[in-house]
């Protein structure tokens, strides 16, 4: 799986909007600070994150970001959704839509597979594991396991 820039961005700014509590709404230039992120390009991901009714936005002085549901309730899969669409697709086709033929026949069910296995991850991982530093037991089992940090070409 290749993530873009776009959702490493995405996933940091709502990341950070977590951590940062319910405190009210937050600057965007805050958030681009703190991670590292180039503002304009943030408050277009925003926009995209707003559009899909993750983050909330305040016009004004007192105005900014702010999640529009708790932490919790918001898997790490909305997030990469938002800005990019279905969690896995090939050549711009879901998984389950595809059709091989002869040799290939069983590759659309390891695509599925493939789709499961992120799904696995990314919708049981919320904003607020990660901003809490404790991620769910199974995604500690899969980092614990030497292979996931060895480096295949």
């Amino acid at each position: 799986m290749r993530i873009s820039a776009k959702t490493d961005y995405a996933l940091r700014a709502a990341i950070e909007l977590a951590s940062l509590g319910s405190d009210g709404p937050v600057k965007g230039e805050l958030i681009a600070n703190a991670q590292g992120i180039p503002l304009r390009f943030l408050e277009n991901i925003l926009g995209d994150l707003r559009n899909a009714g993750i983050v909330e936005s305040r016009r004004g002085v007192e105005g900014g970001y702010l999640l529009s549901r708790a932490p919790a309730d918001i898997a790490l899969a909305d997030v990469v959704r938002a800005v990019d669409g279905p969690l896995a697709n090939v050549a711009g086709t879901r998984p389950n839509q595809l059709v091989y033929d002869g040799s290939s026949e069983k590759l659309r069910e390891v695509w599925v597979a493939v789709r499961a296995a992120l799904r696995m991850v990314l919708e049981e991982t919320t904003l607020a594991d990660v901003a809490a530093k404790k991620l769910p037991k199974h995604v500690e089992k899969l980092v614990a396991e030497q292979d996931a940090w060895d480096v295949r070409i």
